[in-house]
């Protein structure tokens, strides 16, 4: 922070960091499929050694459009392929090395795997993703770091180019050691430049400028996550460049991707100048393995288990991203599938009403009609609607007057996010009967979208009230919702 920045300068600055419009549509996808397939699926490993014969790959049932209707089954809106994994068995069949499908005996030969997927895809309607390890066990170049990254831009280029319109490229940062005993150092620059020029509506994720790995692989979030956060963590993952060179004491003190803290006004003080909208993806398998196990076949996630992640990530300002690993036929397994189909059950039967139509909304101060109340109640028909008091108004509330009483256990709440992210303390109140208010529910950061879960209570008034914020707050969302799952 400048020396001559006050408070107010620099909580201004920070509420006017905004998303750009790739981010914009990724994170409206909110839910979406990880498939973890290859080799080692046939080995019974996690990673592969690069050493694998493509013979092992032999899927005697694959349905791409099996899987696609397990993502639909579930409220999913796109998949991510990982199209080649560390072990450097590519999934199409790549013109720059004969470690692929088309040295196996699936489809005689050949098949690509990415096509197919790709396909089934756009038929149902969901979105296609990449993931695309940068480090590969079986390529020779690896480690002769000019000439991999000209064979992994090649590869790269394949994708982006053959399968139609990407919405994500995932790339994480594992790194090894090559076959010649040196260190690869990646490329990243031209990875992104390439991605910006032929799939310039794709976000690049995890080792990626656009979207944040939450810190964790087991779907644990945070209590506030915070899209604003200091410049320097669109590089934390990027193993080599996040390791620490010399022992001079600042590096400790860098925010971190598994910090519980990233963007509060503690951590963005001395960043103000430098933040970036980095928004987080929660990630986590079905399973305890990425990868298809028998023996796991009685260690699906419950239905509990999944619903709470589901209400952490996307009802906590992040998008969802869970793995489904198709078994040796190439098949989603029937315990996965049935999994996935309670979940989308539940998700439908939840959000898909919304107790507060009918609703009468009256807010503590309104900045301009055109940004009045009602808009919190009318945000599925007009998106760009939204409530906002005026300029520099940190605390506020805006209540609803149902038509009558009616019970329900869960409330959402959306900023309009294109304006910034700004509520940073809030509480959920409803009034009895008696007259008297009562809180249902504490919360901090609402961002995208918060869905806060509580005890079933009974009311016709419910009201929000915005204790912290930054600026002005703004909200394009106020709903109520009933789950009969009890305990979840």
């Amino acid at each position: 922070m400048s020396s001559t920045q006050s408070p107010a300068d620099w909580i201004k600055m920070a509420a006017q960091v905004r998303p750009s419009q790739r981010q914009m549509r990724w994170q409206e996808m909110e839910f979406y499929a990880f498939i973890h397939f290859t080799v080692n699926t046939f080995t019974d490993r996690e990673w592969g050694t690069g050493e694998e014969d493509p013979v092992i790959f032999n899927p005697s049932e694959l349905s791409a459009e099996q899987w696609v209707a397990s993502c639909k089954a579930a409220g999913m809106k796109g998949l991510i392929l990982t199209c080649k994994h560390h072990d450097g068995f590519c999934l199409w069949p790549s013109r720059y090395t004969d470690h692929t499908v088309a040295a196996s005996p699936w489809r005689e030969g050949k098949g690509d795997l990415v096509q197919e997927v790709a396909d089934a895809c756009r038929e149902a309607g969901l979105k296609f993703g990449v993931y695309l390890s940068p480090w590969d066990r079986h390529e020779a170049s690896y480690g002769d770091s000019e000439r991999y990254n000209t064979f992994f831009l090649s590869q790269l280029r394949e994708l982006l180019t053959n399968y139609g319109d990407i919405f994500c490229v995932w790339f994480d940062g594992a790194c090894g050691e090559g076959p010649n005993g040196k260190r690869q150092v990646y490329d990243w620059h031209a990875y992104y430049a390439l991605i910006r020029e032929l799939q310039p509506e794709a976000v690049i994720s995890v080792c990626g400028p656009d979207v944040r790995w939450c810190g964790n692989e087991a779907g644990h979030t945070r209590e506030s996550e915070w899209s604003v956060v200091p410049a320097h963590m669109q590089d934390n993952e990027k193993i080599q460049e996040q390791s620490q060179q010399v022992d001079d004491g600042a590096f400790a003190q860098r925010v971190n991707t598994q910090d519980s803290d990233l963007g509060s006004r503690a951590v963005i003080r001395d960043y103000a100048d430098k933040l970036v909208w980095y928004p987080a993806e929660v990630n986590t398998s079905i399973r305890p393995g990425w990868f298809y196990h028998a023996s796991e076949d009685d260690q699906v996630k419950t239905l509990e288990e999944l619903l709470s992640v589901y209400h952490g990530a996307v009802g906590g300002n992040a998008c969802f991203l869970l793995n489904l690993p198709p078994d040796r036929r190439g098949l989603i397994h029937e315990h996965d599938v049935l999994r996935l189909r309670e979940l989308g059950s539940v998700l439908r039967a939840t959000f898909g009403e919304d107790l507060s139509t009918g609703a009468q909304a009256t807010a503590s101060e309104t900045i301009h009609d055109a940004y009045g109340a009602s808009n919190v109640l009318h945000s599925g028909e007009q998106p760009d609607a939204y409530w906002c008091p005026h300029e520099g108004t940190e605390q506020a509330w805006i209540e609803l007057l149902l038509p009558e009483e009616r019970t329900f256990d869960r409330v959402m709440l959306m900023e309009h996010i294109q304006s910034g992210q700004r509520i940073e303390r809030f509480t959920l109140e409803v009034c009895g009967e008696d007259g008297l208010w009562q809180d249902i529910y504490a919360g901090t950061v609402v961002g995208y979208k918060c869905i806060c879960c509580f005890s079933q209570v009974t009311a016709r008034r419910v009201r929000l009230s915005i204790q912290e914020s930054r600026w002005a707050p703004t909200l394009s969302k106020f709903s109520l919702h009933y789950s009969e799952q009890e305990g979840v």
